[in-house]
């Protein structure tokens, strides 16, 4: 395969973004226009997602569960504002067996309805509360403008639909859920996000209220990074899904659903990556550290090979991904460029002079630096600079996003600061009618009230009407 070179992405961030990739093995465009093949490299990423969400699900105490993604086009009927939402994405089987269908079937974008008209036979009384499940399966969306991991017809994700006696028990689990994606974000993607609400206008389809978290993209562009809903009543009153109170009455349950796709993989890139390619983060990172055995004769293979794989072995016991590159076809600066396109964070290099003076050269991704170590404890080492690295990339994020947020009071500056980039943080008065303006006018739209918003009384930046405070207004992926 010949070997992919990189665009700058100060000179095209957009070809930048393909080129790296392409560049790091993750995806390949698929024979149906829209979708996208996951590559080896791709899928160890979502692997390593689909692990730490996983485990925080269940410690929450949720449980996995498999719905068919077939779904009866009656049933996407009975939720008017989700069938509205949905229609212009949805995918339609009419016939198959070599016949038509009586009723063509829905290939799923969501699964709320098939549950929802499960859960109806599953709950029938408060003893049956609150029923916890997630569910990990690709959906179908069909989407007019497509990239990869970001926006494709097909996608990977995890869904989950929880059921509660309360209004209060949803909101609870609503939140909580958003809490868990702020910490995955944070925590295994080193990606800082804003926790906040969505708008009437860009919430999920058929929620009573959608919250979110945001992101800030390499380019200054926001990326929804995970969204959990409070569904209300509105899906059980579709399906009719009510239990027996303890005070022996009849109710409809409170829903929540939340997600969280291979788009992350994208952010991942964008948020992170250099145009030497793609950083992974280490707690993301299935090889964590790659050993570059250097050698010119025989006899100084069978030494350096030796000690890399004692060194590989000592850093498996220690929990680091290592993996010793063996292959001989290629010069190890080919194998250097080769492990900094793929992002693995850390790489070892060591060769017969490294042997005699017990040394080894060690590179971080992150930051380009070299330095030589001591071959004793070069697990410890490795450990202590992999949470250097977790560490550095979430801080150096952090400090990007803030310095490109800015309040803005004046909305004859709005084209132009959103053309350079960034968040801008205004006042709204809440109307349709002006964040309508605004997403025509500029192609920004309110990403999110934060929580975290402080009290502050002032005008609409638009309109110039009373605001409870200020917005985050960003162009979006």
């Amino acid at each position: 395969m010949a070997e992919v070179k990189i665009t700058k992405r100060a000179d095209d961030y957009s070809r930048w973004y393909t080129d790296v990739i392409a560049a790091a093995e993750l995806a390949d465009y698929a024979p149906v226009k829209g979708c996208m093949i996951i590559r080896p490299n791709g899928y160890a990423i979502w692997e390593k997602m689909q692990q730490a969400l996983d485990g925080m699900f269940k410690e929450t105490g949720h449980q996995n569960a498999y719905f068919p993604m077939f779904i009866p086009e009656n049933f996407l009927q009975k939720e008017a504002k989700h069938v509205e939402g949905f229609a212009p994405e949805v995918a339609v089987v009419t016939h198959a067996g070599g016949q038509k269908l009586e009723e063509p079937l829905i290939v799923r974008p969501t699964s709320e309805t098939i549950i929802w008209n499960t859960y109806r036979n599953w709950i029938q009384s408060y003893r049956d509360l609150p029923l916890l499940l997630n569910q990990w399966a690709n959906v179908v969306r069909w989407e007019m403008r497509t990239r990869l991991f970001l926006r494709t017809t097909e996608f990977l994700w995890q869904e989950g639909h929880t059921a509660h006696a309360t209004y209060e028990e949803a909101e609870e689990e609503t939140l909580r859920m958003l809490g868990v994606y702020k910490t995955f974000a944070q925590d295994y993607m080193a990606l800082p996000v804003i926790e906040g609400r969505k708008t009437e206008r860009e919430k999920f389809a058929g929620a009573d209220h959608t919250y979110s978290i945001e992101a800030m993209m390499g380019d200054g562009k926001a990326l929804q990074a995970g969204t959990s809903h409070h569904l209300g009543q509105n899906f059980a009153k579709a399906f009719d899904v009510t239990f027996q109170s303890q005070q022996g009455t009849r109710e409809f349950v409170f829903a929540t659903s939340w997600g969280l796709s291979t788009r992350m993989i994208g952010a991942l890139i964008m948020a992170h990556g250099d145009d030497n390619g793609i950083v992974i983060p280490p707690k993301l990172a299935t090889i964590q550290l790659a050993i570059v055995p250097i050698f010119r004769k025989p006899e100084e293979r069978a030494r350096v090979m030796e000690v890399a794989n004692r060194i590989a072995a000592s850093c498996k016991s220690a929990g680091i991904g290592v993996k010793v590159d063996e292959r001989d076809q290629h010069s190890p600066g080919w194998k250097f460029n080769d492990w900094e396109k793929r992002g693995v964070p850390l790489r070892l290099e060591i060769g017969p002079k490294d042997l005699e003076k017990n040394q080894a050269v060690l590179a971080r991704r992150d930051s380009g630096e070299k330095s030589f170590i001591s071959q004793d404890g070069i697990a410890q080492t490795a450990v202590t600079t992999l949470a250097a690295i977790q560490n550095g990339l979430f801080e150096k994020a952090l400090a990007f996003r803030e310095k490109n947020s800015q309040e803005v009071d004046d909305y004859g500056k709005f084209g132009a600061l959103l053309d350079a980039g960034g968040f801008l943080w205004s006042h709204w008065c809440t109307s349709d009618t002006c964040e309508e303006r605004v997403k025509n006018e500029t192609k920004a739209t309110v990403r999110c009230i934060p929580t975290s918003r402080r009290a502050e009384s002032g005008k609409c930046v638009v309109c110039g009407s009373p605001s409870p405070g200020r917005v985050i207004f960003a162009r979006a992926y």
